[in-house]
């Protein structure tokens, strides 16, 4: 896979490498996020040794592992009898030169042998500080990493010297990848999300629509089987999960909802959330305004928008994609786009504040997210607690220009919204794919800003 973007962590471990003493680094994140090609770009142009585990035997891990590092120093292979044995040959070639050690996909590792983490610690605490080399460890399962790497009761909590939380592509990173126009790039993106192996899946000299179809609706398709292949690598018993995620992919976003939808009762679905959350792919939101994380007024959202497209599309037609797969995109997916990206087009917006924010086109806000209440909602709430000042926004991907009707209806949703003071500083937005209607700008004072795809595009471009 090409290495797209990436600065930001690459300067992290750089920097890291090259301050004097030892480092133990611990690098997580979904599968897919491209942790082993950041991983294997940083390496590049360094000494190094790579050990990518696998779902195995232990005694042939620890075999590989030991070959690898013999070989790198050009040695014949010792005999080891266990992973101690292992990490102490490691740990005193590193006192020969300094030089990065990547243990990649750690937790299958310690799948089968819950010791490996002590055995880790001792090579941490007894040979590694000495030197000037630096140990990274990688893993995809994130509640492994969490409990294993980071968690209390592990040998190894609190002796990382730092670690890399690899989220997939922003909006704006995905730029660098997705080569349409903007109204096609994000198109694509809710079709993709910010996976970076999904989004280089695509050849952009291609339509959306070929893409789509050659890449997500053929049976042979990598991305066909995908949610499948990350749920069962995940989960022992992915079928009531995979119930859940669809669940809420399709609109139910309460836990009632989802316990109606799914026939789960109310104390094992907590569960099933709790592990859909720690896996990263569903997402739990409270209204921006809201005090504290026990809001009673919570949703669940699915947190890939690949995801959200494969259960909206993928998943209830699979007999007919068998068999007649330019059927489904002509007849059913195209027709329903528009409505599956504008949820899209919300997110783009919101990072659209926040690169507004940094960059000076926006006042500053300390938190942007969604509001609700009952039947009530405003895509965009920006909250700048210390000046008293608010923002609402609204954003429209639709055929239509917007026009007066939109201006109305976010003001009187807006009164409805409790926070702050009564004389608070309110600021508006309305953000449009098709524009807005002949003078709606000069009807608007200063506290509005209309921005089309073509500011958008503006203000998402890199500095």
């Amino acid at each position: 896979m090409i290495f797209y973007n990436r600065e930001e962590e690459l300067d992290t471990l750089t920097a890291a490498f090259e301050s004097p003493g030892a480092d133990f680094f611990v690098v997580y994140g979904r599968r897919r996020v491209g942790k082993t090609e950041l991983l294997k770009e940083f390496c590049a142009d360094r000494p190094h040794i790579y050990f990518l585990a696998a779902q195995g035997a232990e005694s042939r891990q620890r075999e590989k592992f030991v070959d690898q590092v013999a070989d790198y120093f050009d040695e014949r292979i010792p005999r080891v009898n266990g992973w101690d044995e292992a990490f102490e040959y490691l740990g005193e070639k590193l006192h020969a030169e300094a030089l990065v050690v990547v243990i990649d996909e750690f937790p299958y590792l310690v799948a089968e042998n819950d010791s490996v983490p002590s055995y880790v610690q001792g090579l941490v605490d007894e040979q590694l500080k000495e030197t000037d080399s630096m140990l990274v460890l990688c893993g995809s399962n994130v509640s492994t990493m969490e409990s294993e790497v980071f968690g209390h009761e592990s040998p190894l909590y609190g002796r990382r010297t730092a670690q890399l939380d690899v989220r997939p592509f922003s909006f704006l990173q995905a730029r660098n990848v997705i080569e349409y126009d903007i109204a096609d790039a994000i198109r694509s993106y809710s079709v993709t999300g910010g996976t970076p192996m999904y989004l280089t899946l695509f050849d952009y000299e291609q339509s959306l629509a070929e893409n789509v179809k050659s890449q997500v609706l053929s049976p042979t398709a990598v991305l066909y089987t995908e949610l499948e292949f990350l749920l069962r690598t995940e989960l022992r018993s992915p079928a009531r999960y995979m119930s859940i995620l669809e669940a809420i992919a399709l609109g139910h976003t309460t836990p009632n909802e989802v316990a109606g939808a799914t026939g789960i009762d109310s104390g094992p679905l907590s569960k099933y959330l709790q592990t859909l959350r720690r896996l990263r792919l569903i997402d739990r939101e409270v209204p921006v305004t809201a005090s504290g994380k026990k809001s009673k007024r919570s949703r669940y959202r699915v947190a890939d928008e690949f995801l959200r497209f494969w259960f909206r599309y993928v998943e209830p037609n699979r007999s007919s994609i068998e068999e007649a797969p330019d059927i489904v995109y002509d007849g059913t997916i195209a027709p329903d786009l528009s409505t599956h990206t504008a949820a899209t087009f919300e997110d783009v917006c919101q990072e659209a504040v926040w690169e507004g924010v940094r960059r000076g086109e926006f006042d500053p806000y300390s938190e942007v997210g969604r509001w609700w209440y009952r039947e009530e909602e405003i895509d965009i709430v920006g909250l700048a607690p210390n000046d008293d000042r608010i923002l609402f926004a609204e954003c429209k991907w639709t055929s239509e220009p917007v026009g007066n009707a939109l201006v109305e209806s976010l003001r009187a949703k807006a009164a409805n919204v409790r926070w702050g003071p009564s004389d608070r500083d309110e600021r508006f937005a309305l953000f449009s794919k098709s524009g807005f209607v002949d003078g709606l700008e000069d009807q608007l004072d200063e506290s509005w800003s209309l921005l089309g795809l073509t500011e958008l595009d503006n203000l998402l471009a890199p500095d």
